[in-house]
């Protein structure tokens, strides 16, 4: 995606924005090379400028001022506020989901399939990659929003904006801090960053406009890890894991808010071209993160044929209903800012052709944000420092 202004006709099929002319096109999506393997250091073109503003009065944008006082008070140690010395019996996650796999996957469904001929061993290793690649990703993005919120502290003009940016880079330190420690002491091995979520990082860091920073980040990426650190957090029963995913999320519903509430005032101000250009990034990024759900890695790690793994796996009714579940904060907070009507509802006409309009009156993360704040929530009740 180009980091200057284009004409929005330039700019408006899949093939210009995606690179393919079909949004499913398997084939399309699983022969984009991964340059990040066996990478240490990666490095992206910043074209953005470092913006100083000479206007310090604290509180002019009082929502904002808000999210600062509720980020300064809601802080947490990753080494000493969860509990480490839990064991994780990696094995016995996996087991369980290979029991909850063969509840819903019929063996009518794999016949003639690359899983015909799994054992149980093989189906408990299939889980406990899929363990692994998922936290990396994870980890991975959560490096993606570490670099990004510090390009808003130079990028933003408000003053309230860069203070609160600065307390979500802390955020995001902690939680790389939790996510790699997790992986290296509880699980069994790292993957490398998906090409997908790689590209769209790219985008992000590669576009010189400060909100479009807020757009890649704090509301796609950021509210696809929301929404799935919630379900993560409904569905395991390891009590590390579930408590390490409630204190990220008290993060991640800031994080989210905080792009909501600044695009909120900025949008207001576009022209119909320029919401047209934000609609395009934002499908670009759902598609991408769409895209990179479909964990390929973990089947060339396995041995199996990678379109025949994936094509069968869409199919079944967790992945299916989890890969929707993903957009449930983003598709409401694109229509909090205006971007699913714009344009003659160029943007909701895309998010249908990707089956995920069906979240748009659920509740936008500016309005819920304070009621997912578990950590002050312990601090009250004395079970946190």
């Amino acid at each position: 995606m180009s980091t200057t202004e284009m004409p929005t006709s330039e700019m408006s099929s899949n093939e210009a924005i995606l690179g393919r002319t079909d949004v499913n096109d398997l084939d399309a999506i699983l022969d984009v090379p991964n340059p990040y393997v066996d990478e240490v250091l990666h490095s992206v073109k910043d074209n953005a400028d470092a913006i100083f503003t000479w206007d310090y009065e604290k509180g002019a944008r009082p929502a904002l001022n808000k999210l600062y006082e509720k980020a300064k008070d809601a802080q947490w140690n990753g080494e000493t506020d969860l509990d480490w010395s839990i064991e994780v019996d990696q094995e016995r996650q996996a087991a369980q989901g290979v029991n909850d796999a063969k509840a819903m996957i019929s063996p009518e469904m794999l016949a003639g399939t690359c899983f015909a001929k799994f054992s149980d061993a093989d189906w408990m290793q299939l889980n406990i990659e899929q363990g692994n690649w998922m936290l990396s990703q994870f980890m991975h993005g959560e490096q993606g929003a570490l670099v990004c919120t510090a390009k808003i502290v130079e990028t933003v003009p408000w003053i309230d904006a860069k203070y609160y940016a600065a307390t979500q880079v802390m955020d995001e330190a902690r939680h790389v801090e939790v996510f790699a420690k997790y992986l290296d002491e509880k699980l069994s091995g790292h993957y490398p960053l998906n090409t997908h979520l790689g590209m769209l990082l790219e985008d992000i860091i590669n576009d010189s406009r400060w909100d479009m920073t807020y757009l890649g980040m704090q509301i796609m990426v950021e509210g696809l890890a929301l929404a799935a650190f919630g379900f993560i957090h409904q569905m395991t029963d390891e009590p590390l894991l579930k408590k390490l995913l409630r204190y990220v999320m008290s993060d991640e519903a800031r994080h989210v808010a905080f792009g909501v509430l600044s695009l909120k005032e900025y949008y207001e101000g576009l022209s119909d071209a320029e919401m047209r250009e934000r609609q395009e990034f934002a499908f670009e990024a759902a598609v991408r993160m769409r895209d990179r759900l479909l964990s390929q890695e973990v089947f060339e790690r396995m041995g199996v044929p990678v379109k025949e793994a994936v094509e069968l796996t869409k199919l079944t009714p967790d992945a299916q209903m989890f890969n929707q579940f993903l957009f449930s904060k983003i598709v409401p907070n694109c229509k909090k800012l205006g971007l699913l009507d714009a344009s003659d509802k160029w943007l909701r006409h895309r998010f249908e052709e990707i089956g995920v309009i069906q979240f748009e009156d659920w509740v936008d993360t500016g309005a819920e944000y304070e009621s997912l704040d578990a950590v002050s929530a312990d601090r009250a009740a004395g079970e946190l420092a």
